[in-house]
């Protein structure tokens, strides 16, 4: 009775440590507490063919066969073409929409098996001649056809767990179940006992782990591969490893364009920076010569922004009067007010006495000359009092800084007014190096706008412990305005032999790390890690990490990273 009872007892445990690592062990290692990541992508039968002026993708679907046609190089579709198709059916012509693959109507395709189809377009009056060989899978998916799926390692071992294996775990544990039950029972009859009691614990915990509950009450009696849910449909995605499957109708909604890279001499460039300066020859200020309270023209104040002309009165400085000053100036006007009353007598006296001879006539004259200077002096310093200082633009140009109040005191040579003019701007960059040889720079504005700009000479002297170099904006100034920070990139006459890509194409991944995307195959894309150094406004220098003849996204490569 004792080893029996012992027996039971190892068995109750047995069946005790299964119902516990039941949820561990129910997919060899998967938690279905969290779900599990789709590992399924399933999309149409395809087959692709490719030469050096096309690119050509054909995929069935419902017994029709659309086809992808692209240019090769630059991933533009083909519109307009005449494409003539050797199909099982017989030779066949299709013809398409701008904007809209080629269908051809391809009832052969709705049967399992491999077609060999050969191509032939026309366009342009050139001719190019693609074979490519369809395969058609076998109806093994509950009834539907034209699913092709990508499974990898772990979902094919987790969908043949998920079929055979939990039913196996399930009849083990039934039948443990019942045996332990069945002692049990017998136990209670002759003896209730502890060791009874354990087994008809676990033989009731195993009689709930049975098939029909694998699952927490789901059924998989009626349950269908998951392949099948996404077999309508390609989807774009990111594969296990790291490539990116993008269909043909995706590319074409993203735009996305290649270029092929090629290794040429390219002239070194540097980066500098800078910001935009008035071109000196074109800008002026508006300073008070002597300090004085300001007022305004008669047509008031000009605003910020505003256009003037060269000669415009812009402001008055009335010139304050200390009281020193004006008891000077009483006083000269008292001495000039005494001398002419002095002179004037003189005057009237000669003037009688001329007539008889008594004094030459060069003497009247010069008394009245006398007269006259000395009532413009006095004049002179009424005026003085009365009229203030005109400040007046220098140059011709728009107002870019300036706010003046009327009853404000200007400091001698303080700026009342900046004038410069829109049209003709330069930029002041900072040269660690001396620059030699600058053969063209442009200057980076922000928001993918860049300026050409024209080397106008560098400083020989430090300034804070850098060269600055001037150069002059050409073309179009809307949008730019004086003291705005750029990047300068002058290109020198030094060259290097590499591959040069577009800006547009650099992407940074999770870690940070700047990467292109390479077209590898029709609707494949994968990434590429490059180290680059800057080359000019629109390209950079590839040091490391791109060969030639290859294929780079140049357009939409943001849109492209951001499939998952």
């Amino acid at each position: 009775m004792y080893s029996l009872s012992r027996a039971a007892l190892n068995l109750a445990a047995v069946l005790l440590f299964f119902q516990a690592v039941e949820p561990l062990l129910a997919h060899d290692g998967h938690d279905h507490s969290a779900p599990a990541p789709a590992l399924i992508a399933s999309v149409a039968p395809r087959a692709e063919a490719t030469s050096e002026t096309h690119e050509l993708v054909a995929i069935a679907r419902d017994s029709v066969l659309s086809i992808y046609v692209d240019r090769f190089p630059t991933n533009e579709p083909v519109d307009g073409a005449a494409i003539d198709i050797e199909t099982p059916a017989g030779p066949q012509t299709v013809s398409g929409k701008s904007g809209e693959p080629y269908r051809l109507d391809a009832p052969w395709s709705s049967k399992a098996g491999s077609y060999d189809l050969i191509f032939t377009i026309t366009t342009d009056g050139n001719i190019d001649i693609l074979p490519l060989t369809l395969v058609i899978p076998g109806n093994d998916t509950g009834g539907r056809t034209g699913a092709i799926s990508w499974l990898s390692t772990s979902a094919i071992a987790d969908e043949v767990r998920r079929r055979f294996g939990h039913d196996i775990r399930g009849i083990l544990l039934a039948l443990f179940g019942g045996f332990a039950a069945g002692v049990g029972a017998m136990l209670l009859l002759r003896r209730r006992s502890r060791t009874a009691i354990i087994l008809a614990l676990a033989g009731a915990l195993a009689s709930f782990n049975s098939p029909s509950n694998a699952h927490d009450g789901d059924d998989h009696s009626n349950s269908k591969p998951a392949v099948l849910a996404l077999a309508i449909r390609d989807l774009a995605q990111r594969l296990p490893d790291g490539g990116v499957f993008v269909p043909k109708s995706t590319q074409r909604i993203l735009a996305l364009r290649t270029v092929m890279t090629e290794s040429k001499a390219h002239s070194r460039a540097i980066e500098l920076p800078g910001r935009i300066i008035p071109d000196p020859n074109a800008s002026g200020f508006v300073q008070a010569s002597v300090g004085g309270r300001l007022s305004a023209p008669p047509a008031g104040f000009p605003r910020l922004g505003m256009l003037v002309k060269k000669g415009d009165v812009l402001a008055f400085v009335e010139p304050p009067l200390q009281a020193i000053d004006v008891s000077d100036m009483r006083q000269r006007q008292g001495e000039l007010d005494q001398q002419i009353s002095i002179v004037e007598s003189r005057l009237v006296r000669f003037e009688s006495l001329a007539p008889t001879g008594a004094i030459a006539r060069s003497q009247l004259e010069e008394t009245r000359l006398e007269l006259q200077g000395l009532k413009d002096r006095r004049s002179s310093l009424d005026k003085i009092r009365r009229e203030p200082e005109a400040l007046k633009a220098p140059v011709d140009g728009v107002i870019a800084e300036g706010t003046p109040v009327a009853g404000q005191i200007a400091q001698s040579n303080a700026v009342i007014f900046h004038i410069v003019d829109p049209t003709k701007l330069w930029v002041e960059a900072r040269s660690f190096d001396v620059l030699t040889g600058v053969r063209s720079a442009t200057a980076n504005i922000g928001n993918d706008r860049i300026a050409t700009l024209s080397f106008r000479g560098s400083g020989f002297a430090d300034r804070n412990q850098s060269i600055p170099v001037q150069f002059a904006i050409e073309g179009d100034h809307s949008g730019l305005r004086a003291g705005q920070f750029v990047t300068v990139l002058a290109t020198t006459g030094e060259e290097r032999i590499g591959l040069a890509i577009p800006r547009a194409s650099l992407v940074r991944n999770a870690n940070g790390q700047e990467v292109v995307y390479e077209h590898v195959a029709a609707e494949r894309f994968e990434q590429r890690p490059v180290r680059i150094e800057p080359l000019d406004g629109d390209r950079v220098f590839v040091a490391a990490g791109l060969g030639q003849g290859k294929r780079l996204i140049v357009q939409g490569a943001e849109l492209l990273d951001q499939v998952r």
